[in-house]
């Protein structure tokens, strides 16, 4: 059976993001129901969302037989793997979680295209997909979203979104270049550690009056 670069796409997304639930699922310590439910989840959580939001019936997911039996494969590999290859995959992490980002964000703006979807439905379909099943993966695991933080990681997937949406990969080539450079800024904007800008209202306890030694004093005296 000939595979579309579509196919080769939602393929390297499913295997990446699977093991990336996984091993957050086995870093917070659940056992292999958990770690299933989370390397699923992680995997195909971004596109039930986007099914929703451009009118694909959700119940497609259940026709994706052979990519949920690759994630399932993926999640059992990494549960059974030994410690010391669990820890060479965390250092090679943020490549596999760009891999996905990556492969499911021109996935997403692929599926809303091919649905005539205009332009900014596109750049929200790659958004979705690319990130989604990593922020409902870092939820149930009871951490903060990465994509939410200051680090530069959906601008990505929206910029992946917006190049397909305005039909600047037309050609396969086109596609696997895009590909490639999502993946490249965003290892760059990890080595670099580029940030969006960020604004705190948590006022600074100096600017209170009451220094921590005080307030510890305070209490102290109080007690």
């Amino acid at each position: 059976m000939e595979l579309h670069i579509f196919d080769w796409f939602s393929i390297i997304g499913t295997i990446a993001f699977a093991i990336s639930g996984a091993i957050v699922a086995m870093e917070e310590e659940y056992d292999i129901l958990g770690v299933l439910v989370l390397g699923l989840v992680t995997a195909f959580g971004g596109g039930v969302i986007r099914n929703v939001l451009i009118g694909v019936p959700v119940t497609t997911l259940w026709s994706q037989g052979m990519l949920i039996t690759l994630a399932v494969i993926s999640i059992v590999i990494a549960f059974m793997l030994p410690y010391e290859y669990i820890k060479h995959w965390k250092r090679t992490e943020a490549l596999f979680d760009a891999v996905g980002l990556a492969a499911f964000a021109i996935q997403g703006a692929l599926y809303a295209t091919q649905m005539n979807h205009p332009v900014i439905a596109a750049v929200v379909a790659a958004f979705l997909t690319g990130t989604g099943g990593g922020m409902i993966r870092d939820l149930l695991a009871g951490r903060k979203p990465l994509v939410l933080r200051d680090e530069i990681y959906a601008v990505w997937a929206m910029l992946a979104g917006l190049a397909v949406g305005i039909g600047f990969t037309d050609r396969t080539a086109e596609l696997i270049a895009l590909f490639i450079g999502v993946i490249v800024f965003r290892m760059l904007s990890v080595y670099y550690k580029w940030k969006l800008p960020r604004r705190s209202l948590r006022r600074p306890t100096g600017q209170t009056g009451i220094t921590e030694a005080g307030a510890a004093d305070w209490r102290v005296q109080k007690g």
